[in-house]
């Protein structure tokens, strides 16, 4: 049965995002195999999180998934991008410091969104200091450049701060 369900996981992951229809019968197939799969929830939490924006609804699937198989290292980076757009701050924050416990996960990932979570609360500084932390543990360069890109990004909405120069007048 896990054979079937994995061949089904996988139909589904196939056919993510460009074939919907698709992935969500392969993806119910799987499910209906093992309703506690971490990876279908997932996969599912990210059908409604990414394609449909129903984020309530993909939370549901991650914390699923989570209470499944609180270990998997594949669902914490996308619950996390689910909680940023849902502006649920607070949730990500604490799911971000769990999510570095885990044995195996890509740090660097990790890293990555908490310097978002940190962007979008406007402490740029913070954010700056996480992208550093996160180049310092990517060991590939997609993982490097967009840590690179990101910081770039972040140090142009930084405030600038003028200095005026006082002019005297005698």
């Amino acid at each position: 049965m896990t054979l079937t369900k994995n061949k089904y996981y996988f139909e589904a992951l196939d056919n993510f995002p460009h074939a919907l229809s698709d992935c969500l019968d392969s993806l119910n197939y799987a499910l209906s195999y093992d309703p506690e799969d971490a990876d279908s929830l997932c996969l599912m939490g990210r059908v409604y999180s990414e394609i449909l924006k129903d984020y309530e609804t993909a939370k549901k699937y991650f914390e699923e998934a989570m209470q499944s198989h609180v270990s998997n290292i594949n669902t914490p980076r996308y619950y996390i991008e689910c909680l940023l757009n849902n502006e649920d701050y607070d949730e990500a924050g604490k799911l971000i410091e769990f999510a570095l416990q885990i044995k195996g996960i890509d740090k660097a990932e990790i890293l990555y969104c908490k310097a978002h979570l940190l962007e979008r609360k406007e402490e740029f500084k913070a954010a700056l200091e996480q992208l550093k932390e996160s180049k310092r543990f990517s060991y590939c360069r997609n993982m490097f450049e967009m840590a690179e890109d990101k910081e770039k990004f972040i140090k142009d909405k930084m405030p600038r701060i003028s200095t005026k120069r006082k002019v005297e007048t005698e």
